[in-house]
């Protein structure tokens, strides 16, 4: 499954845009498991004009739907040990989609450089997916537990807003560097925080693949940070564990600076994570506005 927005560029520190940005996902249910539980999302928020009626003709040709307020990268891993984790996943995406269309106060909050109101808002997204896989949860006939993690990024230009439940990623690659903007909500990742555990020992830990924090979980915690996206170029990606656990960060910097097209890079990603094994189910977005091609 995949969804994609393609395109080309403009001056360099300028808002890109919608035409400018070059963005895609794709997921894939990997060589040993046999159902996907990934979800992902790419969209655009824009303010739109709905013409109920009018007497005045060719009114599709005008212009009803302004330009783009804020754009929404998600990625959700389905807790594999959970009863339906494909369930998890959808539903906290689908209730992320219905919070960010509805709440379009948050995008003017951001400009107006309410950033306090913002982070605010961005928790209260990430509560309430986890509500609503709680409330499936709880509806069931039978007990069951649902659980997810949930990397969600809301870009309101210059910045990527990112809000982090569980332990898939968000990087930033940026002038030749690349950053893990977030971090895992893993025992193991307590552990080395705490000094108890050395961060080079926490791949091999058994507690790497426990969560501290998941939505639909019994703890949900929520984690908001951001990223200066306004230098041209500069590439964004979302992912799932299903990649980390075959391809190492530096071998994600490496494809990211070789990148031609978001496309591209996803596609090369998940077939070097299937090329080593494809253990788990694997989800890749990458955004990027390119830099103008000199003349």
């Amino acid at each position: 499954m995949k969804n994609a927005l393609t395109v080309s560029s403009s001056p360099n520190g300028l808002r890109p845009a919608d035409h400018e940005v070059d963005m895609f996902g794709i997921t894939h249910t990997g060589r040993v498991r046999k159902e996907n539980q990934d979800h992902f999302l790419l969209a655009t928020v824009h303010p739109q004009l709905v013409v109920h009626g009018t007497s005045l003709p060719d009114v599709a040709e005008l212009p009803l739907r302004g330009g783009r307020l804020g754009t929404i990268l998600l990625v959700a891993d389905g807790v594999g040990g959970s009863s339906d984790g494909g369930t998890a996943a959808r539903l906290a995406t689908e209730s992320v989609m219905r919070y960010v269309g509805s709440t379009l106060r948050c995008y003017h909050a951001i400009r107006d450089s309410k950033d306090d109101s913002f982070y605010a808002e961005l928790k209260e997204a990430a509560m309430q997916a986890h509500d609503a896989v709680r409330a499936e949860s709880e509806s069931r006939a039978e007990p069951t537990r649902l659980a997810t993690t949930m990397t969600l990024g809301v870009g309101v230009w210059p910045w990527v807003y990112v809000v982090q439940v569980g332990d898939s990623r968000a990087y930033l690659y940026t002038r030749g560097q690349l950053q893990l903007v977030t971090r895992d909500q893993t025992l193991a990742q307590q552990l080395v925080d705490d000094g108890v555990l050395k961060a080079d020992d926490m791949q091999r830990s058994p507690l790497s693949n426990v969560l501290a924090s998941a939505i639909g979980g019994d703890d949900a915690v929520p984690v908001v940070s951001r990223m200066d996206v306004s230098e041209r170029g500069c590439v964004v990606l979302f992912c799932t564990d299903g990649l980390t656990k075959h391809v190492t960060d530096a071998e994600i910097a490496t494809a990211c600076a070789g990148m031609q097209g978001a496309e591209q890079l996803c596609r090369d990603l998940l077939q070097l994570a299937l090329d080593r094994g494809g253990s788990d189910n694997i989800t890749i977005i990458a955004a990027r506005a390119p830099l103008k091609s000199a003349r």
